[in-house]
């Protein structure tokens, strides 16, 4: 899955007239540089949600013959359901798979996916995030088995769940916005509600579940959030065709 629903708030104003899935970078919109790092990775069937400027997203897809792989649209046109919403509304899509992949649209990385997927089926976990430390301001905390406990946000002083010890404790680790959810945590999310965040899915069933950490090796991301952060993603793109 593809999160492409968002409003694209921190991207304004490019966003006032585009959705945040077609800004371009390097020649080419953000949704197409992920679909073919799904596509490359051996991915041949792909949900995409949308809620702002659907119908732009949907005629560059059909431009494009949807990349020659089955590629279904999530539609929330009438309500933004978060990131945990959104998956819950394409449960069907996933129906009887083992795991599945969700790919932030902003997020550009080196990530190898295959590996990724190694990492978690080795692991049989729950769910895997792909985690770095990175410096933030909102952190998951893990253990040293790499196992989430919980959350925080180091501006704020916010801590998830409320009775966690010392996050001293813990390793900070900033979540990166690719994850693997097992099927368990699929219907565990569907019990969960109708619009809600993952992160606070994650951190409600960390006490029970085993949600682990994946830190690629040598790991090179961003997140397209901001304008600012344009420049850094061209660069980022040529050195990978370089």
């Amino acid at each position: 899955m593809i999160f492409s629903a968002g409003l694209g708030t921190r991207l304004k104003p490019i966003t006032d007239t585009l959705p945040k899935a077609l800004v371009s970078v390097g020649g080419k919109p953000l949704l197409e540089h992920v679909i073919e790092k799904l596509k490359s990775s051996g991915f041949a069937d792909i949900v995409i949600n949308v809620h702002h400027f659907p119908d732009l997203i949907i005629d560059f897809l059909q431009s494009k013959n949807n990349f020659n792989i089955n590629i279904l649209i999530s539609d929330e046109r009438q309500e933004l359901l978060n990131t945990g919403g959104g998956i819950v509304h394409t449960a069907d899509f996933f129906e009887g798979e083992k795991a599945f992949l969700v790919h932030n649209v902003d997020i550009l990385s080196n990530i190898n996916l295959t590996d990724f997927v190694r990492y978690h089926r080795n692991h049989g976990a729950f769910a895997t995030l792909v985690a770095s430390p990175r410096e933030t301001s909102r952190y998951f905390l893990f253990d040293d088995d790499l196992c989430l406990k919980g959350w925080t946000n180091i501006d704020t002083g916010d801590v998830k769940p409320a009775n966690l010890k010392a996050i001293g404790d813990y390793r900070q680790l900033a979540f990166s916005g690719i994850q693997l959810l097992s099927a368990a945590a699929l219907a565990q999310m569907k019990t969960y509600g109708k619009v809600f965040s993952v992160t606070d899915f994650y951190i409600s069933a960390s006490g029970d579940y085993p949600i682990k950490a994946y830190i690629p090796e040598n790991y090179q991301m961003i997140d397209v959030g901001k304008p600012d952060a344009l420049d850094r993603a061209e660069e980022f793109i040529h050195q990978k065709k370089d």
